[in-house]
C-alpha cells in the first residue's frame, strides 16, 4: 500500500510541475529561409557565458520588424524544447532550471526562427555557455530617472537573479517631509556582501546616514565641524566596524549641446573614516590643493585605494571650475593599514592614469587580492555621463604604478573589450563574492538609461558581457529608469522599508 501511495504521490508531483509551469511549445516552422545572420535578438545573449543558477534568459526580436518568433534549445544530452509566444521567448523557471543542471561546463544550443511578411527565416544558431561557477543570488541598486534632477520617486531595490523576484530596500517617498526640496537617497553599501552590516545615505529632507550595525538600525550624522560634509561612497573594511567614506562639496552642470548631457564635479574633497562603535569620525587625508574620492579596501583590510586629483596647470588654478573641469584628472593611490592602531601608511601611486590623459574613478579590488578593476574616462570622477566611460582592469603586483612596464614587455591590462560598450558610458564595476562574475551600469543601446551587465571572468579573460534578464524582455525598454550603483549581494535585505522609516523624526 506504501508503494502504491508513493507512485501515487509521485505521479501527483508531476502533474501539479506540469500545470504551474504550463508553456506552449510551438513546432518549428516547416519550411524556411535560411539567414547567415546571427538573430537581432534583445537582449543580445548569443554566444554567451552565464552562471547555472541565473534566471531565465528570455528575450525577442525586434516588434515591428517580426511577427513571430520560435526558438529551439538543445541541452548537451539532446533533449530539445522550443518557446515562442508573439515575438517573444519567455522559459518557465522550471525548465530552465531542468536545462541549466543538464549543461554545467558545456554548452546549450540555440536555433531561432522569425516571421516577417508572413515568411520563415532561420538565423544562424548560437550557443549559451553555462559555468559551474555560481552568481551571487541578489543584486541591489537605485533605480532613478535619468535627468538626476527630479527628487519625486526613487528607491533601492534588491532582485534576486535567481528569479524574478524584485523588492524595494528604501524609497524618498515614505519618509521625506519637505516635498520643496525633496529627498535623495544614495550610497547603499555592504560588508563582504552580506546586509547585517550596511548602509545607505539620505541627502536633503531628513539628511543622514542609515547603517545597520549587526541587524540593528541607526540614524547618524557623520558631519563634523572639521569635515566638509557628512559621509558620501562608503567601502566597509571587511572584518572591522570602521567605514572608510569621501567628503564632499559636489556641484553639477548641465550642458545644452555637449552629448555628456551631465557634469558633477567636486569643489573639494577629503577622505575620513568612521568607527560605528564609538561614533567617531577620523581624517584619513585632507590635502587642501588636491580632491580625494571613492576609497575602497583591499580583499584583506591592509591596503585602502582611492582616486586623488594631479595639480592642473598654474595658469588654471585660480579660474571657475566651470571652465576648467575638463582638465580635473584622478590617478589610483593607496596606503597601508593597520587595524589595530588605526593607522595609516605613506601614500603609494598604483596607477598614473592622468600620463595617459585619463581620470580614474570607482576602484575594486577583486576578492582573491589579484585584480583591480575601475573606471575610467578622460576626465573627472563622474564617468557614468561620459560616453567614453569604460572599465579598466590591472593585475596586482609587486611592482608600482601597476601599468608600468619594461621596453618589449607585455601590456599587462586585462582586455575588457568583450564586456565594455562602444560609445556608451560603463561605470560602477563591481566583483561577484567569489571573483568569477564583474557586473557594470551601462547606457548602452540607447544612451539614456543605464542597465546591469554581466561578465563571465577567470584567470585574466573576461567573455561577452550580457544584461540583466527580466521576467518579460520588454521591461528592459519601457522601464524608464536607471540601474545605478550596482552592488553584488549574497543575502537579501530583509529590513523592511517601514523598519527602515521608524528611525526618522515623525
Amino acid at each position: 500500500m506504501k508503494t502504491y501511495l508513493h507512485i501515487y504521490m509521485n505521479a501527483l508531483a508531476v502533474v501539479l510541475l506540469l500545470m504551474t509551469s504550463c508553456v506552449a511549445h510551438p513546432d518549428v516552422p516547416s519550411t524556411s529561409k535560411d539567414s547567415s545572420d546571427l538573430p537581432a535578438i534583445f537582449p543580445d545573449y548569443c554566444d554567451v557565458t552565464i552562471p547555472y543558477n541565473i534566471a531565465p534568459l528570455n528575450f525577442m526580436l525586434p516588434e515591428g520588424e517580426y511577427d513571430a518568433c520560435v526558438a529551439r534549445f538543445t541541452t548537451p544530452d539532446g533533449v530539445q524544447q522550443t518557446y515562442g509566444s508573439g515575438v517573444k521567448v519567455m522559459i518557465p523557471e522550471t525548465e530552465w532550471r531542468a536545462m541549466m543542471g543538464e549543461s554545467k561546463d558545456k554548452s546549450i544550443r540555440v536555433e531561432v526562427w522569425g516571421k516577417k511578411s508572413g515568411e520563415w527565416y532561420a538565423f544562424r544558431p548560437f550557443e549559451i555557455h553555462v559555468a559551474s561557477d555560481p552568481i551571487d543570488e541578489y543584486v541591489s541598486y537605485r533605480l532613478i530617472d535619468p535627468t538626476y534632477v527630479a527628487w519625486s520617486r526613487m528607491e533601492i531595490a534588491q532582485r534576486n537573479v535567481t528569479n524574478f523576484e524584485e523588492s524595494k530596500i528604501f524609497n524618498n517617498e515614505i519618509t521625506s517631509n519637505d516635498r520643496k526640496i525633496g529627498q535623495c537617497i544614495n550610497c547603499h553599501s555592504y560588508q563582504n556582501y552580506k546586509t547585517d552590516n550596511m548602509l545607505f545615505h539620505v541627502r536633503l529632507s531628513n539628511a543622514s546616514t542609515i547603517i545597520v550595525n549587526d541587524g540593528e538600525i541607526s540614524r547618524v550624522n557623520l558631519k563634523r565641524d572639521y569635515t566638509i560634509s557628512s559621509g558620501v561612497y562608503p567601502s566597509w573594511h571587511p572584518t572591522e566596524k570602521i567605514i572608510a567614506f569621501s567628503t564632499d562639496l559636489t556641484r553639477q552642470a548641465f550642458h545644452t549641446s555637449n552629448p555628456n548631457k551631465i557634469e558633477v564635479y567636486d569643489l573639494e574633497s577629503d577622505m575620513i573614516m568612521y568607527d560605528i562603535e564609538t561614533d567617531s569620525v577620523y581624517i584619513v587625508s585632507n590635502d587642501p590643493e588636491l580632491l580625494e574620492i571613492y576609497p575602497t579596501w583591499s580583499h584583506d583590510g591592509k591596503y585602502l585605494y582611492y582616486c586623488k586629483s594631479v595639480p592642473l596647470p598654474e595658469e588654471m588654478r585660480d579660474q571657475d571650475i566651470r571652465t576648467t573641469y575638463q582638465k580635473v584628472q584622478y590617478n589610483l593611490y593607496r596606503r597601508s593599514f593597520e587595524s589595530a592602531t588605526r593607522s595609516f601608511g605613506e601614500e603609494e601611486l598604483v596607477y598614473d592614469a592622468a600620463s595617459k590623459d585619463k581620470s580614474v574613478t570607482l576602484p575594486r579590488v577583486s576578492p582573491d587580492g589579484k585584480y583591480i578593476m575601475f573606471a575610467q574616462g578622460q576626465y573627472g570622477c563622474f564617468h557614468i555621463r561620459h560616453s567614453d566611460g569604460d572599465i579598466v582592469c590591472l593585475p596586482i603586483g609587486d611592482k608600482l604604478p601597476l601599468d608600468a612596464t619594461e621596453e618589449g614587455e607585455a601590456s599587462p591590462f586585462i582586455d575588457l573589450s568583450k564586456f565594455n560598450s562602444e560609445g556608451f558610458a560603463d561605470s560602477y564595476p563591481s566583483w561577484s563574492s567569489n571573483g568569477r562574475w564583474i557586473m557594470c551600469s551601462s547606457r548602452r543601446g540607447d544612451g539614456i538609461f543605464s542597465r546591469l551587465f554581466y561578465s563571465y571572468f577567470k584567470d585574466g579573460k573576461v567573455e561577452k558581457a550580457f544584461m540583466l534578464p527580466q521576467e518579460d524582455p520588454e521591461l528592459n525598454t519601457f522601464r524608464l529608469r536607471c540601474y545605478n550603483r550596482p552592488e553584488f549581494m549574497v543575502e537579501p535585505v530583509t529590513i523592511s522599508v517601514a523598519e527602515f522609516s521608524k528611525v526618522f523624526p515623525k
